[in-house]
């Protein structure tokens, strides 16, 4: 039998820590297969996704598209970062308007891409 964990261990913080998460816009995530509805992992996803879209929005998020969930296995992070075997969950919107993808993350993501720098 494969191992995997269990789904009330993926999101291990309240809604109110989601204030201090990063937040970054990326053009363009398409393949939306990945990406997870939080009520696959959450009894109550409503007030994660209340603080998710708040902190998109402030970074210019529009308001449209799903907010869902984005596993990233913690191959595509430096080894000195030290993440964890099971790798780090985001919470991601495509903005239907434009195709751009918002991401919040609870660590700051090292990505080139980013450069460090985070959505406005």
């Amino acid at each position: 039998m494969a191992y995997s964990l269990p789904t009330t261990e993926i999101i291990d913080y309240k809604p109110s820590a989601m204030r201090n998460f990063h937040v970054y816009g990326y053009e363009w995530i398409d393949n939306l297969h990945v990406i997870v509805p939080p009520n696959a992992f959450l009894p109550d996803p409503a007030p994660y996704i209340k603080r998710a879209k708040a902190r998109f929005a402030a970074a210019g998020w529009e308001g449209d598209g799903e907010v869902g969930l984005l596993w990233l296995p913690p191959f595509v992070f430096p080894l000195t970062m030290k993440i964890p075997p099971r790798g780090l969950v985001v919470w991601h919107v495509k903005q239907e308007e434009d195709g751009v993808s918002f991401l919040l993350s609870p660590i700051p993501l090292p990505f080139e891409e980013f450069d460090g720098r985070q959505a406005q």
